[in-house]
């Protein structure tokens, strides 16, 4: 296997290949659509990979089922997660018949604290933030035994993850940009896998919240950098990088960049008025860094991916009261 900067091996196309077939049984591929109205915006012609077109309203059901059917015999499936990962989670353990023990921080999303119930995992809250979160969900299962599905250092995982990657870039001809959203790393990582395996030309954003931008700046050190988190973009945070996922982030993605909360509350806006597509903070991401370099890649073609719609209503709220980006569409 290749390696990179910081001597881990990392995730290969034929890793996201085989995570693709194992996955076609389980799911079917998310949508992917023109946006004439985001294409007016940025000079471009923009396509959406909308993996919030799920029945967990986000993109982790790829690589926790892809890594708890890579164990074969798992007996219950235990993670770490500020909510969405959790509902991957408990959702591939819902569908291979065991249980499954969510660990997330002090203060969680409400919004996807309840459907990780309503999938039938247990939640566990306590810690300051999710690394704190996931060394309690590590000790649990010292204790206990089971699978632990981690967000960043499972294999499995990112290229599951690289399974959206892989249909982008099998469904879209000639694509120039991509951006996607950077919380751990694993989409991230695993996307710019997928995506270079079919088209190898294509360039690779990541983004991040400048409020945890742990994994932006171990990016461009090539080294793991330990940042705090403040942000209220929930699906964005990381305060330590992860190996693995930092390993194949620097092999495979050409660039990271870090937005602001201010910045994608006007993102929410812009998707809702422009897209007809109610998001999560995190999720609006990538069109702020792809409407900060629109001029770069005028007239040529961008996709980027709608990771998540795990909204909670006060920030959608403030959303609508922040100017959306390019001003009122109308």
């Amino acid at each position: 296997m290749a390696g990179d900067a910081i001597g881990v091996r990392r995730v290969t196309g034929a890793e996201v290949e085989a995570a693709a077939r194992r996955l076609s049984g389980h799911m079917t591929a998310t949508p992917l659509i023109a946006s004439p109205a985001l294409s007016d915006l940025l000079g471009a012609d923009v396509w959406l990979k909308l993996e919030s077109a799920s029945e967990i309203a986000s993109f982790k059901l790829r690589g926790a089922l892809n890594a708890l059917l890579s164990v074969g015999n798992a007996k219950s499936a235990i993670t770490s997660s500020t909510g969405n990962h959790g509902q991957g989670v408990t959702l591939a353990a819902r569908r291979l018949g065991i249980p499954a023990e969510i660990f997330v921080p002090d203060d969680p999303n409400p919004v996807k604290v309840r459907m990780i119930e309503l999938l039938g995992g247990r939640v566990h809250v306590g810690g300051i933030d999710i690394d704190d979160a996931k060394a309690r969900a590590y000790a649990y299962q010292e204790k206990h035994g089971g699978s632990f599905v981690d967000d960043g250092e499972n294999a499995d995982l990112i290229a599951g993850a690289g399974t959206v990657g892989l249909e982008i870039g099998r469904a879209l001809p000639n694509i120039d940009r991509l951006y996607v959203p950077m919380g751990s790393g694993s989409l991230a990582s695993g996307t710019a896998v997928g995506v270079k395996h079919v088209q190898p030309k294509v360039r690779v954003t990541a983004v991040q919240a400048a409020g945890a931008p742990a994994m932006v700046e171990s990016f461009h050190a090539k080294r793991a950098i330990e940042r705090p988190i403040a942000t209220r973009a929930d699906c964005l945070v990381c305060r330590i990088p992860a190996a693995q996922a930092l390993s194949t982030l620097i092999a495979a993605v050409d660039d990271a960049a870090t937005v602001s909360d201010q910045e994608m509350l006007a993102a929410v806006h812009t998707y809702l008025a422009r897209a007809h597509l109610l998001i999560e903070l995190g999720s609006a991401a990538p069109l702020v860094a792809a409407w900060n370099e629109r001029a770069e890649f005028k007239g040529k073609r961008v996709a980027i991916v709608v990771s998540g719609a795990n909204a909670v209503p006060e920030i959608v709220a403030e959303a609508l009261k922040t100017p959306p980006l390019g001003g009122a569409f109308a």
